[in-house]
């Protein structure tokens, strides 16, 4: 099995999207550098920070962003951890305290993300956060867009256990979300990212198959075994690795090759 670095770096609603997509912001992306520059921006979106469904709601919202961040449930977005710091980090996102909606201060974020109670890990932070800055389109894993981008993308969802419920109702409540996140290990070796490239047509309802699955490496590359295995659960999706060293981010891909026969 070959090994490739193939990069590295240093350092559900329709008419919801809709109305997104005809906004007249324009998306930034960066395209280098570790940490996103601060953008001093007119129009900010705001979030209320949910502590029991470890999930930001959008109560204000702003700019065409969303069209690629958080998922659809009841015409209401709500943001991943990862998402939620991100975008306070580019400054397009005022985060609010789900006691007294006082704004919460970046370095209160950070710790949350620092914990690793909210289904994301800093590694997982700092892949997601150079992703982005490159401009792909991200989202966790096994966590639907929306209720009907289920029903149009079978494909790489299936012997997806996170989201086996989902397929069979219309709706969920706001905790079944939550239990979607909850879910998600981190330590293990399973993809934790869907990553798209960058698309100004994309729509949640319909992102189609991604690139490719991004799954975190811990330690040591995974074995042959669990490579796969990963590859025959999702198989016709591009399997990728990525691993995280004193802020530098790798992303890796196997690949099978043929020994020649000795005489």
């Amino acid at each position: 099995m070959e090994v490739e670095d193939w990069a590295s770096s240093s350092g559900g609603s329709s008419d919801l999207e809709v109305y997104l997509q005809d906004t007249n912001d324009e998306e930034h992306c960066y395209a280098t550098g570790d940490i996103p520059k601060l953008q001093f921006r007119k129009d900010i979106s705001k979030a209320r920070w949910n502590n029991e469904l470890t999930m930001a709601e959008v109560v204000e919202l702003k700019g065409r962003l969303w069209t690629t961040t958080g998922m659809v449930r009841r015409s209401k977005i709500y943001c991943s951890i990862e998402e939620t710091l991100y975008l306070a980090e580019i400054g397009a996102l005022h985060l609010l305290d789900d006691a007294d909606d006082t704004p919460l201060p970046l370095k209160n974020i950070y710790k949350m993300v620092a914990d690793g109670n909210n289904g994301c890990c800093w590694e997982s932070f700092e892949v997601y956060r150079h992703l982005k800055s490159l401009g792909y389109i991200v989202g966790r894993h096994g966590v639907p867009w929306t209720i009907k981008s289920v029903k149009n993308q079978s494909t790489f969802l299936e012997g997806t256990p996170e989201i086996k419920g989902i397929i069979e109702e219309e709706c969920e409540d706001e905790r079944s979300i939550s239990e979607y996140f909850g879910s998600l290990v981190v330590s293990e070796v399973r993809p934790i990212f869907v990553v798209y490239p960058p698309n100004n047509k994309f729509r949640k309802s319909s992102p189609g198959n991604p690139s490719f699955l991004l799954c975190l490496m811990s330690g040591h590359p995974p074995s042959k075994s669990v490579i796969e295995e990963l590859e025959r659960r999702w198989d016709g999706i591009p399997i990728r690795f990525c691993h995280v060293e004193h802020g530098r981010v790798s992303f890796f891909s196997f690949n099978r090759v043929e020994l020649p026969v000795l005489p």
